[in-house]
């Protein structure tokens, strides 16, 4: 097949190249747009990560589209039903990172929790004082954990060893594994309201949009902390920077945050009139960066060498399948 990847860095295009050799690979480092299209309109297959959207425009532009691989556990970048209607068979990466995004939310409640970060930007400029950097243990806390898949369930696990207490809402409840993992199921509002630490590990989709609201932050324990390392729209931008001006939270990790493809895309905006209410969103995000109760990391979560050599692999395998299993 002619296939098209998007979004792949040196190495990965070197790894993939040794490894689908039987294919005929074109690659790109940016994400794909109506810029570069043009170039692909032969493919049969593409392999995308999160900021590729694939609408139905997109979709038209591509006659010749067998296969959509993404290299994300989330396909809210893809129009799927309107692959399926083409019969466009759309794979994506299930299990790849459970234990790498897990560390990572462990490393932004730790930020958090003993002001790491803070005293990070104080020692650079040769402040050593501790004042107002006391923190807190996370022995006794309770993590709230909302989606109990693969990620969540790691989370849970790295919590036991913290002598954490867990609770976990999710659709779906499997009362052996929570047994074995020693958490408790409950539901979203009592996990909440009785939560030191909440812990965002959900997709995005229709159910999940702005699921942390308003009405839900007014829920929080005061003084507690969210951790977003799912996706930005699962979290309702306002109302988290209400929260925050409120001391309703005491502090936030996020590796994503709601309109974050904005962001990368600022030099374009310079060069672009009709922009003003893109520019507001930006202005009001960054604000929140810069708040010293908030931790920001830019969709980092995913990116360590292992889990990014598991993502490949199992792309490679999904273009190679002859029984492709389409996302569900």
């Amino acid at each position: 097949m002619r296939v098209a990847f998007f979004e792949v860095s040196k190495w990965e295009e070197e790894y993939l190249s040794e490894r689908l050799k039987k294919h005929r690979l074109t690659f790109f480092t940016e994400a794909l747009d109506r810029k570069n299209i043009e170039k692909i309109k032969d493919c049969e297959a593409i392999s995308v990560f999160i900021y590729s959207k694939i609408s139905r425009d997109v979709l038209d532009k591509l006659s010749k589209l067998k296969l959509i691989a993404t290299r994300s556990t989330g396909f809210d970048h893809i129009d799927v039903e309107e692959c399926r209607k083409r019969g466009i068979n759309v794979t994506h990466v299930p299990f790849y990172g459970e234990n790498t995004v897990a560390e990572h939310t462990f490393g932004l409640i730790l930020a958090l929790s003993r002001n790491i970060h803070k005293s990070y930007i104080r020692t650079l400029r040769d402040d050593f004082s501790i004042e107002n950097l006391t923190g807190f243990d996370l022995k006794g806390k309770t993590i709230g954990i909302i989606g109990g898949g693969n990620i969540g369930r790691h989370v849970a696990r790295i919590a036991k060893g913290f002598q954490m207490n867990a609770l976990v809402y999710d659709i779906q409840r499997k009362r052996g594994l929570a047994k074995s993992t020693g958490f408790q199921y409950a539901e979203l509002d009592e996990l909440i309201k009785n939560s030191d630490i909440i812990s965002l590990h959900v997709p995005h989709n229709k159910f999940t949009h702005h699921l942390i609201n308003k009405e839900k932050l007014n829920l929080f324990k005061k003084g507690a902390i969210l951790i977003n390392t799912s996706r930005g729209e699962v979290v309702d931008t306002n109302a988290l920077f209400s929260a925050l001006n409120k001391g309703i939270l005491g502090g936030v990790g996020l590796d994503v945050i709601e309109g974050e493809e904005l962001i990368k895309e600022e030099k374009q905006l310079l060069c672009e009139e009709g922009n003003e209410e893109k520019w507001r969103e930006i202005v009001r995000n960054h604000k929140i960066f810069r708040m010293d109760n908030v931790v920001f990391t830019p969709h980092n979560a995913f990116n360590s060498r292992e889990a990014l050599t598991r993502i490949l692999d199992t792309t490679i395998d999904n273009i190679n399948s002859e029984n492709q299993k389409f996302v569900k």
